[in-house]
């Protein structure tokens, strides 16, 4: 997409625009909902299981830099090689520099959220490497020439239309009038790309763990296209950054076991690998060469500082999927590789806030991604404090923040908030029953960018305050 952080706004009223995009987001968060209860129900223990997740998760970035090592040694010891790539211009030209001393003209690609961050496919492409992905909703996207909108389901965004266009219009050696239905779909898909599979000169894979102790990566699909692609083609090139690392496999295994469930409520994924190195005497199959592009790409200066839960990140999508934000507007609006909460605090963290300022303001902070998520990141607290960062560089309109000054000058006082909370709540109330709205406003002064898109509730029953003292029996 062309467009970027910096036009969430008016990508924003772009997508509430888009009738099939809606109903696609809807049906996500609807049975993402239900089907996440059921899997609660399953199991009670899925709390604590979480709290075991963010642990791990938090200890490996205390030892970042010993486990990276550690990893590395292990790498090497079972005949792989490690490289170490500061930013997206290394890591790129690290993979081209293996795909060309491999004679590859192509290579076959399983899901990389990091290989859509550093821009991979264009790279290749542009260096005369044809990349093929491989899962089936990366290949519906690189057909349409788009980039993914949700971190697990990346054509979450399409319909079976839609998809079927995208093929007719790609696959031209077919009859263009040909019925594409979801199976006839899969049908085409499976048979266009087995012989890739077996032509490919490398494979490139990303990773959703890397075990310091053995050397290992670990592989969660549902499609198993990612162990063709490790396992058929000569050489095997993962993509991965550092923050991925976790000591031991005994802890990849515990966050195998949040991971499915968080990203589609499933017990567990379909194919779980754990992959170590190349080919050894006396396997039946797997590639001759091993390597591992490691990137940093800003991460190693957020350890240090205010957003380092970031890192603890599992890319499981769930945030995401109940997002109110994203449900309204989708994934590309956010204008990068990552969107909804985790777009929100990570884009700023690896962009400049000055590039993505507006994503983490496109919040309600109502807590529904903490809630889900299954290594606790408190993604509220980080998106509120990008918004003072924002606030402090002066990156709003100066009418934004003289509003909100003027707001603090008022919330500071609650002598003076109270009583014109009230009053505001009263005239609200009033109106609301003289409009005869059923209890919502179509349109409000001074609220055109709410009411622009969604009905503003009306006031019910008193302030918060108000409410809050007379459940306790006290008056304000």
């Amino acid at each position: 997409m062309d467009a970027t952080s910096r036009d969430f706004p008016a990508n924003a009223v772009r997508a509430l625009g888009d009738a099939t995009l809606g109903r696609a987001l809807e049906k996500l968060q609807r049975e993402f909902r239900r089907d996440r209860a059921a899997m609660l129900a399953r199991m009670p223990e899925f709390e604590a299981l979480r709290d075991a997740a963010r642990d791990i998760r938090a200890a490996a970035l205390d030892d970042l830099p010993a486990l990276l090592e550690r990893f590395e040694d292990n790498v090497t010891a079972r005949g792989g090689q490690v490289h170490w790539c500061a930013d997206a211009a290394e890591a790129r030209a690290a993979i081209l520099a293996l795909c060309r001393a491999a004679g590859a003209q192509s290579v076959v690609k399983g899901k990389s959220m990091i290989s859509e961050e550093i821009g991979l496919n264009d790279h290749l492409e542009a260096n005369g490497v044809v990349p093929v992905e491989t899962d089936l909703g990366e290949y519906i996207l690189q057909l349409r020439r788009e980039t993914p909108s949700h971190v697990v389901m990346p054509a979450i965004h399409l319909n079976v239309t839609q998809i079927g266009d995208g093929f007719r219009d790609a696959h031209t050696d077919r009859d263009p009038h040909r019925a594409l239905d979801a199976d006839a779909i899969l049908a085409e898909a499976r048979d266009h790309l087995r012989d890739r599979f077996v032509t490919a000169q490398v494979g490139i894979t990303g990773a959703n763990m890397l075990i310091a102790e053995t050397g290992s990566i670990v592989l969660v699909t549902n499609e198993g296209n990612g162990d063709l692609v490790h396992t058929l083609a000569p050489v095997h090139i993962v993509v991965a950054s550092i923050e991925k690392v976790v000591p031991t496999v005994a802890d990849a295994l515990t966050l195998v076991r949040v991971l499915a469930r968080s990203a589609t409520t499933q017990e567990i994924t379909s194919y779980t690998s754990i992959v170590t190195g190349p080919k050894r005497p006396g396997d039946a199959d797997g590639p001759g060469a091993f390597h591992v592009v490691l990137l940093d790409n800003g991460r190693s200066r957020l350890l240090g500082g205010p957003f380092r839960d970031i890192l603890r990140c599992i890319r499981c999508g769930a945030c995401q999927s109940l997002c109110p934000v994203y449900g309204a507007v989708g994934g590309h609006a956010y204008g990068w590789v990552y969107a909804g909460p985790v777009g929100a605090v990570l884009t700023p963290a690896l962009t400049g806030i000055e590039e993505a300022r507006h994503l983490p303001a496109a919040s309600t902070l109502c807590g529904q991604c903490e809630a889900v998520c299954p290594v606790r990141i408190p993604l509220p607290a980080l998106l509120r404090r990008w918004r003072e960062e924002a606030f402090a560089r002066a990156l709003s309109t100066a009418t934004e923040r003289r509003l909100i000054r003027l707001w603090a000058q008022v919330a500071a006082r609650p002598l003076v908030y109270r009583p014109l909370l009230r009053l505001a709540v009263a005239a609200l109330t009033l109106a609301a029953r003289l409009a005869g709205g059923g209890g919502r406003f179509r349109t409000l002064p001074f609220a055109g960018g709410w009411t622009g898109a969604r009905d503003f509730p009306a006031p019910q029953g008193g302030t918060f305050v108000e409410r809050w003292h007379a459940a306790r029996g006290r008056g304000p």
